[in-house]
């Protein structure tokens, strides 16, 4: 197997062969780079070749001049060209022959979805045969052997089970009369206990079982369907850990010479391969196959769009007046307050496919923020323009941003969301952790988070690994349940982000004071800092930033006069903690 990394620069002596066929061209430095994703058979060498996402690479450390990133932080790219020679560990070897399964899979799964798109290239070899023998031969090579042989034998499998139950039940008189008792009713002995003829091993049984197992396996793992037809018994999942530990192996060597008929022989090569990978197998290997993806970030954003996103969303929120196109929309429960009704806001959020560590540019940031300064005009417009008819049933246009007593602005939650792998571990297990670098924040004015102006943008790493799998075995059960579980950690995350850096209160006024005609007369003492989030409007939320001590005490020192002011963290209900201030300022 030779082993490439998407949009690394080889030098062109490197590669050259091991890119025989595909439309490559060298810079002036003599380095080829390859933009593809995906599964490349080259002829020419005899050997497959995968193209892996640049996500395996981490960001330049400039630990040399040739530093464009290592894989799993220690591995320079050219030393895993020939991976079967490269001198690495056997657990990381093992990583990326299964690694390079997923990404097929996922390149397949995207196609079905997007049967129009562009940037998927396909050409697949339809049957296997007596050819020259491939170099060697990658746990894909094997799946895909193994599933078009299940396509194309169909009448191999229906013989041998018809074959083997076509006496399966019939009773053994010779032995029924010589082993058991007989009850005479009238003249004719009646055998309650008749004997069935023994079921001899069949060696063709137990390699079809052992086949489909594989089928299976191969189904729960990797999410490649295949039909299994009703009739053999399957080897459980526990015993089948038994065959993949190296049971498989023995036991095929056992029933090797069982076998005469050609596809029973081919039957056998093919499971044998799937537990040695390092078994030669018969293949047709005279004209290329391939399924290639050009520019695989469209693939990461699909990934992600279907673990998280919203399908549903009006034309001016996901595309654009300005033309802009946002990635990931939807709506969810708001940062402030957690009651569950009418207390949505928009999200938004933007894929980045990058390696390993890096951060998104100036230019993605600032676009980041133009895209919720024009979901917030989009809201603004449903309520300003007196023509537009408001529909309270639509999940979108129900969300009202702004609040008309203290004409503050609710949080809109803006984060990227950038793909990782960690190579201490190698772990498929969901993940999902903030990112070191967080994006400045945009304001027009210090100390107020309930404005229009201020923005706030966070920055996550999702588990590649994880997202890769979920989304290619094309469960969508599982999928529902990620996009569940997911929402709910963006926000948790979002608010800790928040409470770390702002004091939050709440606030209400005295029976006294009239609450309502105090923010009109002190506008600008509150603009931008107070908002009515919560489901009792005379309740409002007080957000002061940590960095100006000083000035928050004042303000408070004066609301307090006028209101109950109590420190509320996000994520918490007010009333209780305002009628428990109440009632110790009313005991004293």
């Amino acid at each position: 197997m030779k082993l490439l990394i998407e949009d690394y620069r080889y030098n062109a002596k490197d590669v050259v062969d091991v890119l025989n066929g595909l439309f490559t061209l060298q810079d002036v430095d003599n380095k080829i780079s390859v933009s593809y994703v995906g599964y490349y058979y080259n002829p020419k060498i005899k050997d497959c070749v995968f193209v892996l996402p640049k996500v395996l690479l981490d960001e330049p450390q400039k630990r040399d001049d040739n530093d464009q990133g290592y894989v799993f932080g220690k591995y320079r790219p050219e030393k895993l060209i020939n991976l079967d020679e490269a001198m690495v560990e056997t657990h990381e070897k093992k990583f990326l022959y299964e690694f390079a399964v997923w990404i097929h899979r996922a390149i397949v799964v995207f196609n079905e979805a997007n049967y129009k798109n562009k940037i998927v290239f396909r050409k697949q070899i339809e049957s296997d045969g007596s050819g020259s023998k491939k170099k060697n031969n990658t746990l894909l090579d094997v799946i895909l052997a193994l599933i078009r042989f299940n396509k194309e034998n169909r009448s191999f499998f229906t013989f041998i089970l018809k074959n083997i139950h076509s006496s399966f039940n019939k009773i053994n008189w010779s032995k029924t009369i010589s082993g058991s008792s007989a009850v005479v009713q009238g003249e004719e002995p009646i055998y309650i206990n008749p004997v069935n003829k023994k079921h001899q091993i069949n060696f063709d049984e137990e390699l079809i079982i052992i086949f489909f197992s594989i089928l299976n396996y191969v189904a729960d793992r990797f999410g490649f369907k295949s039909e299994i037809p009703f009739g053999f018994k399957l080897i459980s999942p526990n015993q089948f850990e038994r065959y993949i530990n190296g049971f498989g192996k023995r036991r095929l060597r056992q029933i090797k010479y069982k076998y005469y008929s050609d596809i029973a022989v081919r039957l056998w090569d093919l499971c044998y391969a799937f537990f040695d990978k390092a078994y030669q197998i018969k293949m047709s290997v005279d004209q290329s196959e391939y399924l290639l993806v050009k520019s695989f970030h469209v693939v990461f954003e699909a990934m992600i769009e279907e673990l998280i996103g919203d399908n549903d969303v009006p034309k001016g929120l996901k595309e654009q007046e300005d033309g802009k196109l946002v990635d990931h929309f939807y709506s969810y429960q708001g940062l402030v307050s957690n009651r569950l009704e009418n207390n949505d806001v928009y999200y938004i959020g933007d894929s980045k496919y990058y390696k390993i560590g890096s951060d998104p540019g100036k230019g993605s940031v600032y676009k980041q923020y133009t895209y919720a300064r024009n979901v917030i005009q989009w809201n603004l417009n449903l309520f300003l323009d007196s023509e537009r008819k408001y529909n309270e049933k639509d999940k979108y246009r129900c969300i009202k941003l702004r609040d008309e007593l203290t004409e503050g602005y609710n949080i809109i939650p803006n984060f990227f969301i950038s793909a990782n792998i960690d190579p201490d571990t190698l772990s498929y297990k969901d993940r999902t952790v903030e990112h070191a670098t967080r994006p400045p924040i945009s304001r027009h004015f210090k100390n107020r988070l309930y404005d229009r102006d201020t923005l706030l943008l966070s920055h996550y790493d999702v588990n590649f690994l994880y997202i890769l799998v979920l989304y290619a075995r094309n469960n969508s059960g599982a999928k529902e349940a990620y996009k569940v579980a997911v929402r709910k950690n963006f926000r948790k995350s979002i608010q800790k982000i928040l409470n770390d850096n702002f004091d939050f209160y709440v606030m209400q006024a005295r029976p006294e004071v009239d609450g309502k005609a105090y923010l009109k007369a002190h506008f600008q003492d509150t603009l931008g800092k107070v908002f009515a989030p919560y489901k009792n409007e005379d309740i409002l939320s007080l957000a002061l930033e940590k960095t100006d001590p000083e000035e928050n005490q004042k303000l408070l020192n004066t609301l307090s006069k006028y209101f109950d002011v109590v420190r509320c963290a996000l994520g918490y209900e007010p009333a209780d903690i305002i009628r428990e201030e109440r009632e110790r300022r009313e005991k004293k």
